[in-house]
C-alpha cells in the first residue's frame, strides 16, 4: 500500500514562477541581461520557452521583478514588518536590527549577483533606473525617516530633521559595506563586519542621544530632544 507523503519540504518548494526568479538572476549575472536569452532561460527552469510567458510578459518583466525582491525593496519590506513595528519606541535597538539584517542580506550570495546586474543594466533597460532609484528608495527613506520622526517625538532622541538623521544612519552603513564587502580583494569575515557594525552603531548612538522607553534619559536643560523639524 502506497503512503501518501505530503511533506513540509514539498510545501516549501520553490514555485515555478520562484524558479524562473532565481534563474533568471543566475543568468542575467553571467551572460548580462543582453545575452541572456528566454531559451536559456527555460532550459535552465527546465519549462518550455512559451510557458515563460505565463508568468512574465517578457525578459524586462522579470527583471523588474528582481528588482522588486532585493536590494532597497527589500529592506523596505523589511521596516514594514511587526518585528520592527515592535521597535518603534527602541531606537537603538531598531537600528542594531537593521544593521544585522543588512549584514545578513550583504552575505547571501543572490545579492552579491543582483548588485552586479543592478549596476550593469539599471541604465539599459527603459524603466529600470527610475523604478530602482524613485521608488524604492524613495520608499526605504520614507519609512526609515517615519521611525527616526517617531523617536524625536517621544523623546528618544535629539535631532532637527529625522529624514537626515535617518540618511545619516544609511550612510555609515553603506559605507562598511563599500569597505568590507565591495573594495577588498575578498569580503570581510562576520567577526570583523560586526565589530564594525558595534563601533559604527555607538558613535551614532551617541551623536543623537538616543535612549530606548525603559532607559530614557532625563533631557537636559535646553536640549531640543524631540522637537522634529518638519521635511
Amino acid at each position: 500500500m502506497a503512503v501518501h507523503t505530503s511533506s513540509a519540504a514539498e510545501a516549501a518548494a520553490p514555485t515555478t514562477r520562484e524558479r524562473i526568479l532565481i534563474e533568471a538572476l543566475n543568468l542575467f549575472a553571467q551572460s548580462g541581461y543582453g545575452g541572456a536569452s528566454m531559451r536559456e532561460l527555460a532550459r535552465r527552469v527546465g519549462i518550455r520557452e512559451s510557458s515563460l510567458y505565463n508568468h512574465f510578459a517578457g525578459k524586462a518583466a522579470i527583471l523588474e521583478a528582481i528588482v522588486a525582491e532585493h536590494g532597497p525593496a527589500s529592506s523596505a519590506s523589511r521596516l514594514e514588518e511587526p518585528r520592527y513595528k515592535q521597535l518603534a519606541r527602541q531606537p537603538a535597538a531598531f537600528c542594531r536590527q537593521f544593521a544585522l539584517d543588512l549584514v545578513e542580506q550583504w552575505s547571501d550570495p543572490r545579492e552579491h549577483q543582483f548588485q552586479k546586474v543592478i549596476t550593469a543594466e539599471r541604465n539599459r533597460v527603459p524603466g529600470i533606473r527610475a523604478k530602482f532609484a524613485d521608488h524604492f528608495y524613495a520608499r526605504e527613506q520614507s519609512l526609515m525617516t517615519d521611525y527616526f520622526r517617531g523617536f524625536a517625538l517621544a523623546g528618544l532622541v535629539a535631532t532637527p530633521d529625522p529624514r537626515e538623521t535617518a540618511r545619516l544612519f544609511a550612510a555609515g552603513l553603506i559605507y562598511i559595506r563599500l569597505e568590507h564587502y565591495v573594495m577588498g580583494a575578498t569580503p570581510s569575515s562576520r567577526p570583523k563586519v560586526i565589530e564594525a557594525i558595534d563601533r559604527y552603531l555607538a558613535f551614532f548612538l551617541s551623536l543623537i542621544a538616543a535612549g530606548d522607553g525603559d532607559n530614557k534619559k532625563r533631557k537636559p536643560k535646553g536640549e531640543t530632544r524631540g522637537k522634529a523639524a518638519p521635511d
